[in-house]
């Protein structure tokens, strides 16, 4: 069906998997500029995180958030997907191509968090950041989550920005970080992949992935953007977004 509306000039369906500590919210400025080209933009909450805190729980990992995006996907009968996952939301992203390959046409990170499968989130991270947030779960976390960074840690600096991005962020689950990415299939499951480096500046938190996106072959391309590109340069990532 997405096949056939882009024929007829109804544009593309894309599926926005946000990161850690966000929400669907942190999308708005990106959704609007594709929606206004006529593009088909789903932007799920997962769950635990934005307005599907209440559901924080101990239980909520990786996989959870998996099924979270698969779920989208199946609910809204989607097929031909431009599946995009931003820093952590790499991995649900990178789980669900494994569990419904046949609904997405290719996938781009946006600055994501990659490991090779079998491995948490947190071994892509420096190891004194690791402990250094599972402290912070400990401390102020309930032990179950790891308290919201500063907007600035996500690279956005200008003041109005940084105050919308403070109010939205909530403690991310725990559990998202510890638990491994557990696929079938090889990463990204044969299905053209790119990788959007962010540059400016670079978010050396998820520099150790990179190894993994090279090795895996992925089409690596740079935007000059911070970390949080879709809040801060959403002219930029609409426009990678849509490049083929």
């Amino acid at each position: 069906m997405a096949a056939a509306a882009r024929e007829v000039g109804m544009g593309e369906v894309f599926v926005l998997v946000h990161g850690a500590q966000h929400g669907g919210w942190c999308w708005r400025r990106v959704a609007d500029r594709l929606r206004a080209q006529g593009h088909t933009v789903h932007t799920p909450t997962l769950t635990g995180l934005g307005e599907r805190a209440h559901l924080l729980s101990a239980e909520v990992g990786l996989s959870t958030m998996v099924r979270d995006v698969v779920g989208v996907l199946e609910a809204e009968e989607l097929r031909d997907v431009v599946l995009v996952g931003h820093s952590f939301g790499a991995l649900p992203v990178l789980g669900a191509a494994d569990l419904a390959a046949d609904r997405i046409r290719r996938i781009v990170l946006l600055d994501g968090l990659v490991v090779e499968p079998g491995h948490p989130a947190f071994d892509a991270l420096a190891p004194d950041t690791v402990v250094q947030r599972e402290a912070d779960a400990r401390r102020r976390g309930h032990g179950i989550a790891i308290p919201v960074a500063s907007p600035k840690a996500f690279g956005v600096t200008d003041p109005e920005d940084a105050a919308w991005v403070a109010r939205r962020l909530t403690p991310q689950p725990l559990r998202s970080y510890r638990e491994p990415l557990a696929l079938e299939g090889p990463l990204g499951n044969g299905l053209p992949v790119v990788y959007l480096h962010c540059t400016a500046p670079e978010y050396t938190a998820i520099a150790a992935g990179h190894t993994v996106v090279k090795d895996a072959g992925w089409e690596w391309r740079d935007l000059a953007a911070s970390h949080d590109a879709m809040i801060t340069a959403p002219d930029a990532t609409t426009e990678a977004l849509l490049r083929p």
